[in-house]
C-alpha cells in the first residue's frame, strides 16, 4: 500500500526502469517520513518545552525543506538536482543550529559528516564531490567564525551541552546507519537486476539462431554465444581467441579482418560475407579425410560504445553472424540459370545465323536452277546443261535434307526420344563403306584418306545405323576442316571390351579456349567472320550424343594449325538401360527372398 502510494508520486521517467524507480523511492520515502514525524512531534515538544525560542522555530520550519525536495523530484525527475538541493538544505540547517550552539564544538557540527554520506546514495560523482566540498566549507567556516569570536555565546549549561552532544552523535549515527541500509538495499536491487538482465541476455543468446560474438580489432574472440556450437560443430572454448579466425577460409581472411578493423576504427557498422569451416558431427558419414566442409556466413559488426577509460588501441567490436549458405546456393543456382539462359539465347542467335545461311544457300540454288530449266526454250539450254542444272538441284536438295535431318536428330536426342536399336553386326564392313562413300569428296578436295581396319575385328552389338552416322560425321568433318594436300586417317582397333575408332587429320585444329566447347550444339571453333568452312556445327554434337547413348566415350585432342584427333570408344556389347535394370533386379531377387525378416540385408560391392 505504501509502495503504491510512493510509486504514484514518482515522475513518469522513473516508472519504467526498476533501478531508477528504486532510487527515486529511496530519496522520497525517508524525507517524507522524517518531516512528517518531526512535524507531528512539534506539538508534543511545545507542550513539554513551553514557548519555543526563535532558533527552535527556525529548525522546525526547516523540516519543510525535505517535503519540498520530494515534490521537486516528483515533478521534474531531476535526480541529481534533487540530491544537490538536499545537500544544500541539510548543510544550511546544520550551520544554522551550529552557529547558535557553539560553532565547531556544537553537537550539530557532527552532522556535517552526514552530508557527503547522504550524497553517496545519488550514485553520482558530481553530487558526492559537491557535498564533500560543501561540508568541508562549512567546517572551515565554523572554525574561522569561532576563532574570530563572531559567533554568539552559547546559553547552554555544561550538563545540557553534554546531553546535546550525545544526542547529536547518536542521531547522526542513526541517520548514517539508515543511509547505510538504504545503500545496501539499492546495491541488492542493482545486483538482482543485474542477474535478471544477465539471465535474460543469456536466454536470448542461447535461443537466437544468429551467433553473437565480441572481438578485438585483430579478430581475437573474447565471447561467442553457445549457438556457435550448433552452427560450426565445435565447442565454444575452441572458438575463443584466434580459434574462429583459424576456421575462416584462407581466401576470405583479409576481408574478415578488414571488416573488424574498419568497424573498430571507423565507428560505423560493417558487413562482410565469408566462409567458415564446419566440423562434421561425430558418427557422421564423412571420412576422416573429409571431416569438415565450409558454410557461408554473413557478419555484421559494429564497435562497442567507448567509455572515457577506453583508448583507441583497446577498441572492441561486437558482431552478429548468420548462416547464409542456403541463400548462397540459391544465388549460385540463379547465376547458373542466368548463364544457361544467356547461353541458350546465344545458341538461338547462333542457330538462326547459321541456319539462315545453311538453308538459304541450297534453297536459292534449287529455285534459281529450276527457274532456268523452266525457261530452257528462252535460254536455249542443251541436254548437257539441263543435266548439269538438275544435278546441282539434286545436290542442293541432298544438302538441305542432311541439314534438316541433323536438326531433327539433334532435337530427338536432346528430348530423349531418339531410340537405339541394338543388333549384332560386323563393324569393319560399314566402316569401309562409309570411308569409300567419302573418298570421292576427299579426292576432289586434294586430301589423302587412309583407312586402317583390321580384318579380325570382332562382331559387336549396337545400332548399325548410328554407327554409320558416327563414322560419316567424323570423317566428313575431318575432310571439311583439312586443307588441300593434307591427309585424314581412320583407324579401328579393339581395346579390351571396347572398339576404339580414331579419326586424325592435319587440318586447321582447334584452339584451347574452344576445345572444351567442342560437341555443343551449333558450335564451331573460331568466330563466325573468321571461319572459312561452312556447316551447322551439329556434326560432332550428334556424334557425342550417339556415343553417349551407346554408353561410350569421345575424347578430342587438337592443336591449332596442326590437326585434330578424335577418339571414340564403344562397348562391343551394348545393353540398353532397361535391360540392365531388369538384369540387376533378377540377380538381386533370390538374395532378397533368402533374407529373413529379422536379418539385416548385406550388399557386397564388386571390384
Amino acid at each position: 500500500m505504501i509502495r503504491d502510494c510512493l510509486d504514484a508520486l514518482l515522475h513518469p521517467s522513473a516508472r519504467y526502469d526498476v533501478l531508477t524507480r528504486a532510487r527515486h523511492r529511496a530519496f522520497i520515502a525517508p524525507r517524507l517520513l522524517g518531516s512528517l514525524v518531526a512535524l507531528a512531534a512539534f506539538p508534543i515538544y511545545l507542550a513539554m518545552r513551553g514557548a519555543p525560542s526563535a532558533l527552535e522555530v527556525i529548525a522546525f520550519a526547516w523540516l519543510i525543506a525535505p517535503i519540498l525536495l520530494s515534490w521537486f523530484l516528483s515533478r521534474t525527475g531531476h535526480y541529481e538536482g534533487a540530491n544537490l538541493l538536499s545537500s544544500v538544505a541539510l548543510a544550511g540547517l546544520i550551520m544554522t543550529v551550529a552557529t547558535s550552539t557553539g560553532g565547531i564544538e556544537s553537537f550539530a557540527a557532527i552532522w556535517l559528516v552526514v552530508v557527503p554520506l547522504e550524497a553517496a546514495l545519488s550514485a553520482s560523482r558530481r553530487v558526492v564531490a559537491f557535498a564533500s566540498a560543501l561540508a568541508l566549507s562549512c567546517v572551515v567556516l565554523l572554525i574561522v567564525l569561532g576563532n574570530l569570536d563572531m559567533l554568539p555565546a552559547p546559553h547552554l549549561s555544561a550538563s545540557l551541552r553534554g546531553i546535546c552532544t550525545a544526542f547529536g552523535a547518536v542521531s547522526a549515527t542513526l541517520y548514517a546507519a539508515g543511509l547505510a541500509f538504504g545503500a545496501e538495499s539499492l546495491a541488492r536491487t542493482s545486483v538482482s537486476l543485474l542477474y535478471v538482465e544477465e539471465d535474460r541476455y543469456r536466454l536470448l543468446a542461447r535461443n537466437m539462431s544468429d551467433v553473437i560474438s565480441r572481438h578485438h580489432r585483430n579478430g581475437a574472440v573474447q565471447f561467442i554465444s553457445p549457438v556457435a556450437e550448433t552452427m560450426l560443430g565445435a565447442p565454444v572454448p575452441r572458438l575463443l581467441g584466434h580459434g574462429l579466425f583459424d576456421r575462416v577460409h584462407v581466401a576470405d581472411r583479409p576481408a574478415y579482418l578488414t571488416a573488424l578493423s574498419d568497424a573498430a576504427r571507423g565507428g560505423e557498422e560493417r558487413s562482410v560475407e565469408f566462409r567458415l569451416r564446419r566440423d562434421a558431427p561425430r558418427g557422421g558419414e564423412r571420412s576422416q579425410n573429409h571431416s569438415a566442409d565450409f558454410i557461408w556466413v554473413e557478419m555484421r559488426c559494429r564497435p562497442l560504445e567507448r567509455t572515457s577509460e577506453t583508448t583507441s588501441s583497446e577498441s572492441e567490436v561486437v558482431a552478429v553472424m548468420r548462416d547464409v549458405t542456403d541463400r548462397k546456393i540459391q544465388e549460385q543456382a540463379l547465376d547458373l540459370a542466368r548463364t544457361a539462359a544467356e547461353q541458350a539465347d546465344a545458341s538461338k542467335s547462333r542457330f538462326l545465323a547459321t541456319m539462315s545461311h545453311e538453308l538459304r544457300t541450297p534453297l536459292n540454288a534449287i529455285i534459281g536452277f529450276s527457274e532456268m530449266i523452266v525457261q530452257e526454250d528462252a535460254l536455249m539450254l542443251d541436254a548437257a546443261r539441263r543435266k548439269e542444272y538438275a544435278q546441282l538441284i539434286n545436290d542442293s536438295g541432298q544438302h538441305l535434307l542432311s541439314v534438316v535431318n541433323g536438326i531433327l536428330d539433334m532435337s530427338k536426342m536432346e528430348s530423349g526420344s531418339f531410340e537405339i536399336s541394338p543388333e549384332p553386326f560386323a563393324p569393319r564392313a560399314p566402316l569401309l563403306n562409309c570411308c569409300n562413300l567419302l573418298a570421292l569428296k576427299a579426292r576432289e578436295n586434294g586430301i589423302d584418306l587412309v583407312t586402317r581396319a583390321p580384318e579380325d575385328l570382332p562382331d559387336m552389338i549396337g545400332d548399325p545405323r548410328a554407327f554409320k552416322q558416327i563414322i560419316l560425321n567424323l570423317v566428313s568433318n575431318a575432310i571439311k576442316f583439312t586443307e588441300r594436300g593434307g591427309n585424314v586417317t581412320v583407324s579401328a582397333a579393339v581395346d579390351g571390351s571396347r572398339l576404339m575408332l580414331r579419326v586424325s587429320d592435319t587440318g586447321v585444329g582447334i584452339a584451347d579456349d574452344d576445345l572444351k566447347r567442342v560437341g555443343n550444339p551449333f558450335f564451331q571453333a573460331g568466330k563466325t567472320y573468321q571461319r572459312r568452312h561452312e556447316g551447322t556445327g551439329l556434326g560432332l554434337s550428334i556424334v557425342k550424343n550417339l556415343v553417349g547413348l551407346h554408353a561410350g566415350e569421345m575424347t578430342v585432342q587438337s592443336k591449332l594449325d596442326e590437326g585434330t584427333t578424335i577418339t571414340v570408344a564403344l562397348p562391343l556389347v551394348f545393353t540398353p538401360p532397361e535391360q540392365l535394370l531388369s538384369s540387376n533386379i533378377a540377380t538381386l531377387t533370390p538374395a532378397l527372398r533368402s533374407v529373413k525378416p529379422d536379418q539385416p540385408l548385406q550388399v557386397k560391392k564388386s571390384a
